[in-house]
């Protein structure tokens, strides 16, 4: 269930923050009973950016594969990746 609480609350800075980094989502702010702005911790938002890149290159992905675009083989990438980057 999202965290609602007035523009008002924002005083107590202390709380918001502490709020922010328990609830681990972001917290909806309301002015005049509506809703005005959103609020999160930094590894929230930094979490929620990391998930929307996975999403955007596996929707890309999926448009190549409809596309007919050559396919890489896994197994391929990641000898060429260690041997680019593993030291023997």
């Amino acid at each position: 269930m999202p965290e609602i609480i007035p523009i008002k609350d924002l005083r107590d800075t202390n709380q918001i923050s502490e709020l922010c980094h328990s609830k681990k989502e972001p917290i909806f702010i309301t002015k005049n009973g509506y809703g005005d702005l959103v609020i999160m911790s930094i590894d929230t938002y930094e979490k929620k950016l990391a998930r929307a890149d996975l999403y955007n290159k596996l929707a890309e992905a999926e448009r190549q594969i409809e596309n007919g675009e050559p396919l890489l083989d896994g197994e391929e990438v990641f000898k060429k990746l260690r041997e680019k980057y593993v030291k023997a």
